[in-house]
C-alpha cells in the first residue's frame, strides 16, 4: 500500500479581491511545500479559533507564510500604526493562538517573514514597525519597481549562530539572504533561541527553545525559487523530514 504523505497546513491571509473576501496562500510557498518538501500542502482559512483544535488534530505539520500585511500592533502592545497599513485581523485571530498550541501538541512549525513575526508575537515578543527609521539598522525593503527576481535577489548576508539548528543545516557561517521586510523582532519572544543575525544586528532567525518538534523561523523567503538554492532546500526538506516522522507516529 502506498504510504501517506504528510499534510502540513498553511493558513491564509483574508484579503477583499474585488467586491468579494477571498482566503489566499501565495503559490510560492504551496510549491516549496509540495517539491522542497515532498508534502501535501493544504490551505487554512482565517476563521480564528473556531476550528483550532481540529486542525491540529489534521496536520502533520504548519507553516506561517508572509503577507503584505502587519501584525495589528495592540497584538504586542506597540504604538498605532501609520494610517493606511495593511492589517489582517482574521489572520492574526487565527495565527497567533495557532502558534503556541502546534508547538504544544508537538506539530513540526515553519514560519516565515510576517510568519517569523506572528511566531515572535505569539511568545510574547515586539516588533519595530519601521527598521528603516531606527537608527543603526540597514533599509530592509526590497524596491518594488524591480523585477521579481531582483527583489527577491541576494541583498544581506546572515550570520548564523554556532550550535545552532540552522547552522546544522546549511553547514556553514553564512549564507546570503534576500530581504523584503519593514517589520522586524524588536525584543525576541520568551522561550525563543537565536538563530541568525543580519550583519546590523536585526534578527534574522530563531528556534523555539524545548520544542518537541521542528519549530524555526526566518525573516528571509526562502521559498523564492526554493529548489534553486541549497539551504533552502535543505530547510524545506528537514521541515519535511519533521511532518514525515509526525505522520509515521500517527
Amino acid at each position: 500500500m502506498r504510504s501517506r504523505k504528510p499534510v502540513i497546513g498553511i493558513p491564509a491571509d483574508r484579503r477583499l479581491l474585488g467586491p468579494h473576501w477571498f482566503h489566499c496562500v501565495g503559490e510560492k510557498y504551496i510549491a516549496a511545500i509540495a517539491e522542497g518538501s515532498g508534502a501535501v500542502p493544504v490551505l487554512i482559512p482565517a476563521l480564528g479559533e473556531q476550528h483550532l483544535e481540529d486542525w491540529l488534530d489534521d496536520f502533520d505539520g504548519i507553516m506561517f507564510t508572509g503577507s503584505a500585511s502587519n501584525v495589528e500592533p495592540h497584538r504586542y502592545q506597540g504604538p498605532p500604526s501609520d494610517p493606511g497599513t495593511w492589517h489582517d485581523p482574521e489572520r492574526d485571530a487565527t495565527t497567533l493562538p495557532m502558534i503556541p498550541a502546534a508547538i504544544a501538541a508537538g506539530l513540526p512549525v515553519l514560519g516565515i517573514c510576517r510568519g517569523f513575526q506572528e511566531m515572535n508575537v505569539a511568545f510574547g515578543g515586539t516588533l519595530w514597525q519601521k527598521l528603516q527609521e531606527v537608527p543603526g539598522y540597514l533599509d530592509h525593503r526590497e524596491d518594488k519597481d524591480d523585477p521579481l527576481d531582483v527583489q527577491y535577489g541576494p541583498a544581506h548576508e546572515v550570520e548564523l549562530v554556532n550550535g545552532g539548528q540552522l547552522r546544522r543545516l546549511g553547514g556553514v557561517e553564512r549564507i546570503t539572504v534576500n530581504s523584503l521586510h519593514s517589520q522586524g523582532v524588536q525584543r525576541l519572544g520568551a522561550g525563543l533561541a537565536l538563530e541568525a543575525l543580519s550583519t546590523d544586528g536585526v534578527v534574522e532567525g530563531f528556534a523555539v527553545e524545548g520544542a518537541p518538534a521542528f519549530a524555526l523561523a526566518v525573516q528571509w523567503h526562502p521559498e523564492w525559487k526554493a529548489m534553486e538554492n541549497s539551504f533552502s532546500r535543505a530547510l524545506f526538506a528537514a521541515f519535511g523530514e519533521a511532518a514525515r516522522a509526525r505522520a509515521a507516529r500517527r
